[in-house]
C-alpha cells in the first residue's frame, strides 16, 4: 500500500464535464459592439473557449474538468470559426432547442453537462441533471 489517501489526490471530487455554450447569449451579455459583426464576435469567443480545455472550476457546488466543449451556434454568427479543440453545432432552426437536445444527448451518453446561459425558458427545459451556469462565470474564466 502506499499510503496516500485517495480523498487528497488532486482529482478527488472533480468530475469530468462537457461544456455546452449558448454563445449568443454570452456573446450578447457584454456590449463590446457584437451586433455589428455577430459571427466576428462569435469568433472571437470560439478562439478563447479551446483553452479552457482542460481547467478545473466550480459550478454551484460541483468542482469540474473541462474536458469537451461544444458550442450552438445561430442566425448570421452561425458563419463563425473555430479553433480545433471546440465543436461548434450550427443550430438548423432555433438555437435553444438545439442547446437542449446536445446537453441531453451528452447527458444521456453519461457526460456530466454544464450549460452556460443566462436564458430562463432555455433553462426551464434542461433535465435536472443539467448543470447550468450563466455567462458571468465563462467571462470570468476566459478573463472578459
Amino acid at each position: 500500500m502506499s499510503g496516500t489517501d485517495p480523498a487528497s489526490a488532486p482529482d478527488a471530487g472533480v468530475v469530468p464535464a462537457c461544456v455546452v455554450v449558448d454563445v449568443a447569449n454570452v456573446v450578447g451579455s457584454r456590449p463590446d459592439g457584437w451586433w455589428r459583426n455577430r459571427a466576428g464576435a462569435a469568433t472571437r469567443l470560439l478562439g478563447g473557449l479551446a483553452g479552457l480545455r482542460g481547467r478545473e472550476a466550480s459550478v454551484d457546488a460541483e468542482r469540474v474538468r473541462i474536458v469537451r466543449i461544444v458550442a450552438v451556434l445561430e442566425g448570421a454568427a452561425k458563419a463563425a470559426t473555430a479553433p480545433e479543440g471546440v465543436t461548434v453545432v450550427r443550430a438548423p432552426h432555433d438555437g435553444d432547442s438545439t442547446i437542449v437536445s446536445t446537453a441531453h444527448g451528452h447527458l444521456d451518453s453519461g457526460e456530466r453537462v454544464v450549460v452556460v446561459t443566462a436564458d430562463r425558458g432555455l433553462r426551464a427545459r434542461l433535465a435536472g441533471g443539467v448543470l447550468v451556469t450563466g455567462p458571468g462565470w465563462l467571462n470570468d474564466l476566459l478573463g472578459r
